[in-house]
């Protein structure tokens, strides 16, 4: 071989070996519960998830108006393809902990995506704070997830003070006109989650000048609420606010119809009440319950719907806020990591601080992404639903509504 034809043989060698390894597979830890008393949620979840995959690594000319959408693979490293490497973390805070610590340093993921448990969160990102790994939260709501001056976590959702101010505010404008609502009650489940939301809603509640005739605290593996039902039925308040989750969400409804009790307005913190299970269990029974959520199907031709379409063709049925947040969460992470242009974890924490993304970029109902210091979108929202028939509608705020809200609950009466 010529000296020239050599040269020419050696750089085409080099050009293929930096090509294959700009397009080496990207591992992304995934954290889901997918036993224990969420884990239908889990499983929408990484049914979401797993789509999101399907969506950024084949790209879809359709969703062009998403960063990733109508690429294939991650432009920035070769059309790299993202992999996920996934854990169940029972709804357990020492697994959840255990298998993120498994995940990073011996399946060797990039960065991290949890958990749903704000408990199991609060000690995942810690552990993930402590090796160095960006971890996105995309769903988990506690407060002090993102409070810690932690400088690898990032949340993408709402927090809880958000969906306090939401509830209260949505409440002080039915008493503007017209309803009853002198006191509330708050349930909810003692976790990190449930304490957090409660709290917030308790300071809200307080500055919008409502009265809160009962907070009970419960056990989220309870196999009985009795008490709880019938401490409600003794405050008889005029909205009850529940934080649970999904099985005890089920018990309640079937325990507050065996005794009679049904307020005028039972307002669902997500969680129990967003569960793919939710509406087949008890739907009957809670009809006109209100939810909170991020994600509405939308107009067709637009994000949400069409990845909606994708979805439902896929699990037969509509992605519901938890999953749709979990979605959002992933995209936002897939795409830090494609402006990264790297897999080192430092580069794609500034790009994940360096986030700022619009809300026609996005699928979910947010006002966009955009990080503060502590890691926390600033531009994310929530709007309230209701459910009626076989299905959630927007109801508040007006702008945001597409059906009349339904006053007072029917829950089981026909």
């Amino acid at each position: 071989m010529t000296k020239a034809g050599w040269i020419a043989a050696t750089l085409f060698m080099a050009s293929a070996i930096t090509i294959q390894a700009h397009a080496a597979d990207v591992k992304i830890g995934v954290i889901y519960p997918l036993t224990g008393n969420a884990a239908s949620a889990g499983q929408s979840a990484k049914d979401a998830v797993e789509l999101g995959v399907e969506i950024v690594n084949r790209g879809y000319p359709e969703l062009k108006a998403m960063p990733l959408g109508a690429t294939v693979g991650l432009p920035n490293l070769g059309g790299a393809k993202i992999v996920l490497v996934l854990a169940d973390h029972q709804g357990n805070p020492q697994v959840g902990q255990q298998q993120t610590l498994r995940l990073i340093t011996q399946d060797q993921v990039v960065a991290m995506l949890g958990s749903y448990h704000s408990s199991v969160s609060l000690v995942a990102t810690a552990a993930a704070e402590r090796q160095g790994i960006p971890f996105l939260v995309a769903d988990s709501v506690a407060l002090n997830i993102t409070t810690r001056g932690f400088k690898w976590t990032f949340r993408s959702g709402p927090i809880a003070p958000d969906f306090a101010k939401a509830y209260t505010e949505f409440l002080t404008d039915l008493k503007k006109s017209g309803k009853k609502i002198d006191t509330i009650a708050i349930v909810n489940e003692n976790t990190d989650y449930g304490s957090s939301v409660a709290a917030s809603i308790l300071e809200a509640a307080k500055a919008a000048n409502i009265n809160v005739a009962a907070q009970i605290p419960y056990n989220a593996n309870s196999s009985d609420v009795s008490a709880q039902v019938l401490q409600l039925k003794t405050a008889k308040p005029d909205a009850v606010i529940f934080i649970s989750y999904t099985a005890d969400t089920i018990l309640y409804f079937k325990t507050m119809k065996n005794l009679d009790y049904l307020p005028s307005i039972i307002i669902g913190d997500d969680a129990g009440f967003s569960d793919p299970t939710f509406i087949p269990n008890v739907g009957d029974l809670a009809q006109g319950a209100v939810n909170r959520s991020a994600f509405d199907i939308g107009k067709p031709g637009s994000n949400s719907y069409i990845i909606n379409e994708m979805f439902k063709a896929k699990f037969n049925r509509d992605l519901d806020d938890t999953s749709a947040r979990w979605m959002q969460g992933f995209f936002v992470l897939a795409d830090a990591i494609n402006r990264a242009g790297s897999t080192e974890p430092d580069k794609i924490q500034a790009a994940l601080k360096a986030t700022n993304l619009t809300a026609d970029q996005l699928m979910i109902g947010y006002r966009g992404v955009k990080f503060d210091e502590s890691g926390q979108n600033t531009l994310s929202a929530t709007y309230l639903i209701q459910l009626q028939g076989k299905q959630y509608v927007s109801v508040w705020p007006e702008d945001r509504a597409t059906a009349k809200f339904a006053y007072p609950m029917k829950g089981w009466n026909k």
